[in-house]
């Protein structure tokens, strides 16, 4: 996905890409989905941490009540947030992103007093000793509950992050991991190097084989004038046949599926079905030409 968006926006530059170009715009992209988890992260934590704000600002009235002189700020010592926040990764890429300069302060209150109206916070607090379940339970419920079915907060995110359509489900997921492990997540290296290596080298191939693929698509469209075909669906039927050439270990069965389902997602509605009629055909043709040499990834 990350390829095809960055395959995508060289094509709509004017001229020819510089050299590295394609490369760092590649980097940007997966900078964006590295910023966006760890705003997210940054939220949570910050959440957790306005207890004691909350109760920093009422002992401090000028006629201060015995409820705002014992407010309970144990979800600022909340164990797995503060897990989180002392992660080494998490502060160094907090340090370079900066996600405080993004935060929403009135928003990140607002949510707080939500939560502290809940029953399940309520719940929360009564628990005399902490333990791992409560502490994790209280961290999913702001996060699943008070954040994601906020109208409010997702707006904020999408104002935020331009890729919050694209990446939002996957950080998440990424989130998610993290609260039922933390340390799990390296915030400076979310992508193994073989991904990386991989995002790299189909790129380039991409890049560098344009023409070759094109003229091995452009015979099978038939009555398609290929000026007219959307220009998502020829860098996705270009990255296919790449991947059938090029990347011995793909099976072309995982190729089509992924292909079929990038499509659906980000181009027209008929995409699915056009970009599998497409590559389904050229990968019959390279196989009876004995074009198609793939072997095992596992023997690879």
């Amino acid at each position: 996905m990350k390829v095809m968006q960055a395959i995508y926006t060289l094509s709509t530059l004017e001229g020819q890409a510089k050299p590295g170009e394609p490369l760092k715009l590649l980097q940007r992209h997966f900078e964006q989905s590295k910023d966006l988890l760890l705003y997210l992260t940054y939220f949570l934590t910050e959440i957790a941490a306005y207890a004691e704000t909350d109760s920093y600002q009422r002992r401090s009235k000028h006629l201060p009540s015995k409820e705002d002189m014992n407010v309970n700020t144990k979800l600022s010592g909340n164990e797995l947030i503060w897990k989180i926040k002392e992660e080494a990764s998490f502060q160094k890429e907090s340090g370079r992103a900066k996600p405080e300069l993004r935060i929403d302060k009135d928003l990140v209150k607002k949510i707080y007093l939500q939560l502290i109206e809940t029953a399940q916070y309520k719940e929360y607090l009564k628990a005399e000793q902490r333990d791992t379940k409560g502490e994790r339970d209280i961290a999913e419920f702001i996060l699943n509950d008070l954040l994601l079915q906020n109208e409010i907060f997702v707006s904020h995110i999408e104002e935020t992050f331009i890729n919050w359509d694209d990446d939002g489900e996957m950080v998440v997921q990424v989130l998610a991991g993290l609260l039922q492990k933390p340390g799990s997540v390296n915030f400076s290296d979310l992508l193994s190097p073989d991904k990386w290596e991989f995002a790299k080298s189909l790129l380039a191939t991409v890049m560098e084989k344009s023409e070759h693929l094109e003229s091995l698509i452009i015979p099978k469209l038939k009555n398609w004038d290929p000026e007219r075909i959307a220009a998502l669906d020829m860098i996705i039927m270009k990255m296919g046949v790449a991947e059938f050439l090029y990347f011995e270990t793909i099976p072309p069965k995982v190729t089509i599926n992924e292909y079929i389902d990038i499509s659906k997602e980000y181009s027209t509605q008929q995409s699915g079905q056009f970009v599998n009629g497409i590559l389904d055909n050229i990968h019959k043709e390279l196989v009876g030409e004995g074009k198609l040499h793939k072997r095992d990834f596992k023997k690879a």
